[in-house]
């Protein structure tokens, strides 16, 4: 299946306005040649360092301007983050993330923490993902030598919606970061959140620039909006899982070759709307109680679930994709 980096807006747009039933029908098709059904990527993100962040990002809860309840913690110890890995692993996951709240890493004592938390996740025979904030070309080298296999640096939406939601930092800081973690030879994870208010169109337009990404990221979350009383978006309505359904079908055909995350938002879903994500061509989930501060369906659930449709969890198989350089001139 011929991978293509020159989607047009208007692609896009037609494929995105396709009638559900027939986009899900394609998208399930593209990902039968791609993937298998008969697996599904179980991951688990561990918050590492929690609350006190200094940005203003509408939806975070973990933002310190913003009266959420959740206080600043200090970066947590190897030790424990390395154990909790070693539970995630001998609990199903096959990759382990962890986060924290930064808006950019810094070259101190934490830094060299969370590189010897990359080293000792690695040596369990887990992929390894973080997601720190802002990275400079010299960090991700640092981070590509630890042994880190993926760096998650969101979108989150299109270019001229993300300033209704972010002042803190612009657009092109975090393709600045996509583009360093690229060239240290780190897979790039990234994706978005829908149910903040966004248009169609802006839906369309993030869209397009994940998948004119030259090469496309190897692993695209797709998040629904879970509200958090206290931040700017805490009032908002919750999003039709249809609109998900559909974010995630566009993903699978723009994408063909991209593990496709059904991420934050699971516990709002019923179990037959996950059921049509995953038709439709999402293949990874996260697994545990919390997603960062967010809640998550439990294990049991999951459980039951993937044994319903008949979907075990991959099993660990090293690095989950091979590391593909950017073609000259492109970011």
């Amino acid at each position: 299946m011929p991978i293509r980096n020159d989607w047009t807006i208007e692609e896009i747009a037609d494929l995105y306005r396709t009638p559900l039933l027939t986009l899900v029908s394609r998208a399930s098709a593209v990902h039968a040649a791609m993937h298998t059904y008969e697996e599904i990527q179980c991951c688990t993100l561990l918050s590492i360092k929690t609350g006190g962040c200094p940005e203003d990002c509408s939806y975070c809860p973990q933002a310190a301007r913003y009266d959420t309840g959740l206080g600043a913690e200090k970066l947590m110890d190897a030790d424990l983050v390395i154990d909790a890995a070693r539970n995630a692993r001998d609990a199903g996951a096959t990759r382990f993330c962890m986060g924290a709240a930064w808006r950019e890493v810094r070259d101190n004592s934490d830094f060299d923490r969370v590189l010897e938390m990359v080293r000792g996740v690695g040596g369990l025979g887990l992929e390894v993902c973080c997601t720190l904030g802002m990275l400079t070309a010299a960090q991700a080298e640092r981070l590509a030598d630890a042994g880190l296999h993926a760096y998650n640096h969101n979108l989150d939406t299109s270019r001229s919606f993300y300033e209704k939601v972010i002042s803190t930092r612009e657009y092109d800081d975090r393709l600045a970061t996509i583009d360093n973690v690229r060239k240290a030879g780190i897979t790039v994870c990234s994706g978005g959140i829908i149910g903040m208010g966004e248009s169609e169109m802006d839906r369309i337009a993030f869209l397009h620039t994940l998948a004119t990404l030259r090469p496309h990221p190897e692993s695209v979350p797709i998040n629904a909006l879970v509200p958090v009383p206290g931040t700017p978006l805490g009032e908002q309505p919750p999003i039709d899982p249809f609109e998900l359904v559909r974010m995630i079908a566009c993903a699978r055909i723009l994408m063909p070759e991209a593990r496709v995350r059904l991420s934050a938002g699971r516990l709002s879903l019923s179990n037959e709307a996950q059921a049509l994500a995953f038709l439709a061509g999402a293949n990874s989930i996260f697994t545990g109680e919390r997603l960062l501060t967010t809640p998550n369906p439990s294990e049991n659930a999951d459980e039951g679930l993937l044994r319903t449709l008949g979907v075990k969890p991959m099993p660990p198989h090293g690095v989950e994709f091979s590391i593909t350089e950017p073609i000259a001139g492109e970011r």
